[in-house]
Formats: C-alpha cells, structure tokens, sequence
C-alpha cells in the first residue's frame, strides 16, 4: 500500500477500502512471508496495516488483482473526481471507474471526426510514430557514447542509422497501415541492440525479443509493468483533459483497450519507461530475487519487486526536465497531461498539427 504523488496503489491483494464522512479507510492485509500467493486471502492474513487519506489528498486509485473498495468509497472517489483503475497483478488494464464524464462534448466531437477522417488520422498516427523512433534513437546515441566496446558501439550506431532513415521515410508515409508497419519496423531495430544498453546484471537479464502476454524473461516483465504504470497516467490525463481514452488515431478500436491512451505513451515508452528500466538494472535496484517463474515459462513479480518499481516510477516523476514547447522546466509528472493538452489544441484547429514531446 503506497501514496505517492496523490495517487493511491493498493498492491496487496485482500485489501479493502471503506468510507468515514470525507476520508477513505484503508487496511491492507499482512501474510507470513513464506505463504503462498495463492494461498493469500483476508482470512490468512496475520496483521493489518492501516491507513486513513483525506479524498481531497488524491488524484487516483490503482488496484492491482484482487482488492475491494465498498460502495461508498466509490461513491466518495466519483463525487471527487478520483478516478479508480483495476489492474491485474501483473499491471494488465482490466476497468477504470469514474464519476459524470467531462462536459468536453465538442472536443470529443472533434476528436470523433478526426479519428473517422483517414488522412487526418494518418498525419497524427504519423507524427506520434516520429516521436516515439525519435527518443528510441536518443537512447541509442547516448548508449553508444557512454558504451567502451567497439563491437557493440558499431551495432548500436547501425541501430541509430536505420532509426534516422525510418524518420525520414515517415513523411511519405500515406497510409495508416504503412505507418503502423514502419512503427512495428522501428521497434523491432531497437529492441534488438536494446541488451546494449545494459551495463550490469546482463545474464541475469538476458533478453532478446520483446514478449508481452505472458512475458516470458525479466526484462519483458519489467518493461511490461512500467508501460502499464505509464498507460495508467495518460488514461487520467487524456480524462482530465476532457478525452475519450479510448478512441485513438493509431491503435485500432478494441472492446476495452485504451487506443488515445496507447498512442499517447508511445513517445513516452523509449525515454521514460525503458530508461528507468535500464537504470534499475544497471544500478542493482532490480534484481532476481524481484521475480517469479510461474508454470509454462512466464516471468512475474513478486510484491516486492512491485513495490520496488513503484516507487522508483514515482521519484521518477518528481524529476524535472525541460519541455521544448513550452520552454519550461516542470515535473516529469506532468507531461502526460501537458501533451493530452497539446492534443487537445490540435483537435480544435488551434495548432497545424500534434507536436511529440522529444526531450533534449
């Protein structure tokens, strides 16, 4: 059970959360160490660990697996706006609940058209894409200058190569399913040198394709876990801003997928996600002792490994980098919701087109 930057993660499975006037009352469970996950229930638990917050201390609840918030909790969370996203334990999107929705109509109406308009589409698709291969490439760069091996910066300079002429090739990208394939082309160049980027731990996470359900090394585990952390703040940005999270320009329409919320954390994956991931790694904060094998060969976390990512994630957020658009220093946090805004100025017609966010 962490607080961090107002949002409320119930990690423990058997937790509850319950309602008194205007604050929310958590107890989350305490198991004997060598239990068995599936063993762990309210009825196995040995203590309880209680929490009061305020509902005005909170922005979001993010459940992972099986937890219970009552009736009136929920109904305090919708009054307040505190939206309450249920995740499996492993960080899959399984439902988010929220109050009245956002009285943007003519903004989600624009967005609606837009996403019915192939050309329209196409150009935003196209533009996010340029993003995401872009800080793919910066990673590389940076990787490469800080790498000693002269065989290995060869193969990630060549990775930085094909990178720069997939951009380029990207402005005569007509259709959305050429985009889509040459975004599909772009992540299978990175990910290939991505081990490169690892200068510890490199056996113990070895990887070598991107495997997503079930994950099936510790470095897809990882990877896995911080895109779900991540998908979770564009879902609440692009819903603050007055979005439907799930209608998206790239990502095709599925029953229960956040297509506007995938596309959006595309630009954010290389240079967030992956780059925290490659940091915990090289500096030993994750390590084996963080996961699970479970039967057929998927990787999972363990609690602890969960807790750990977290709060990495967080005080990763509270870091502040300077955004190019605007010329301003400001939490890393807040870009989710500073380019749901970019998004939204684009639908409008107040700017020609959707600017990525490519930190310097």
């Amino acid at each position: 059970m962490n607080i961090q930057q107002n949002t409320l993660y119930l990690l423990t499975p058997g937790s509850y959360v319950g309602r008194d006037h205007l604050t929310l009352q958590v107890e989350a469970p305490v198991y004997p160490p060598d239990l068995p996950p599936d063993k762990r229930t309210r009825e196995t638990a040995t203590d309880w660990r209680k929490l009061s917050i305020p509902i005005h201390h909170l922005e979001s609840i993010c459940v992972f697996g099986a937890s219970t918030i009552s009736p009136p909790a929920l109904d305090l969370c919708w009054k307040n706006g505190v939206a309450v996203s249920f995740l499996s334990e492993n960080g899959y999107f399984m439902a988010r609940m929220t109050g009245v929705a956002d009285t943007s109509v003519m903004l989600r109406r624009a967005q609606f058209r837009m996403a019915d308009d192939a050309a329209k589409a196409t150009a935003i698709a196209r533009q996010i894409v340029a993003g995401k291969v872009q800080n793919a490439r910066n990673s590389l760069l940076r990787a490469g200058r800080e790498n000693d091996a002269a065989t290995e910066r060869e193969q990630l300079q060549g990775a930085t190569d094909s990178l720069a002429r997939q951009i380029r090739e990207l402005g005569e990208k007509r259709s959305l399913d050429i985009v889509r394939g040459a975004e599909g082309m772009a992540g299978q160049t990175y990910f290939a040198v991505f081990s490169l980027m690892l200068k510890q731990q490199r056996d113990t996470f070895a990887f070598t394709v991107r495997s997503r359900r079930p994950p099936r090394d510790r470095v897809n585990c990882l990877l896995s876990f911080l895109y779900a952390l991540v998908r979770h703040d564009c879902v609440s940005a692009l819903t603050a801003t007055g979005l439907d999270p799930f209608v998206g320009f790239m990502h095709a329409d599925r029953p229960n997928r956040p297509s506007l919320a995938l596309d959006l954390m595309e630009e954010f994956r290389p240079w967030l996600a992956d780059r925290l991931a490659i940091t915990l790694i090289n500096r030993q904060q994750i390590g084996p002792e963080h996961f699970a094998e479970r039967e057929g060969g998927a990787v999972e976390f363990t609690e602890a490994g969960r807790k750990a990512v977290i709060k990495a994630y967080q005080e990763r957020k509270q870091e502040t980098i300077s955004h190019p658009l605007l010329e301003q220093n400001l939490r890393i946090g807040q870009m989710p919701f500073i380019q749901a805004r970019v998004l939204a100025r684009h639908l409008r017609g107040d700017i020609p087109d959707y600017l990525p966010l490519i930190p310097k």
